[in-house]
């Protein structure tokens, strides 16, 4: 991550903020975990998604037809402490998806 800036507008929105709260916990989750959790279409969470990849908090994989989010694994140390600070301080605000919602997502 180069941008520090794009980290900190990247955390301005909440969805943006649970995204990366659930992030934390999964290894990796399909837009529809997400999207059905978030309770936000597709549409809309693939949005904050792509501003997620441009500020480098995220990095996606193509499984198929799916694309499998997770977070950036050459987060700088300060950046993922900031990332569990942020997800602590939202309590019940950083929900867990349920398990997989749609049957071509499963694994």
């Amino acid at each position: 991550m180069s941008d520090p800036q794009a980290f900190f507008e990247a955390l301005a929105d909440p969805i943006r903020r649970r995204i990366l709260a659930m992030l934390l916990d999964a290894d990796e989750l399909c837009v529809c975990d997400l999207h059905s959790a978030l309770d936000a279409s597709q549409p809309k969470v693939s949005r904050h998604l792509a501003v997620l990849r441009s500020a480098a908090l995220v990095r996606v994989r193509r499984d198929g037809v799916w694309m499998r989010y997770r977070l950036d694994p050459q987060l700088p140390a300060w950046a993922l402490r900031i990332l569990m600070h942020m997800k602590d301080g939202m309590g019940s605000e950083a929900i867990a998806p349920a398990p997989s919602v749609c049957d071509p997502c499963e694994t």
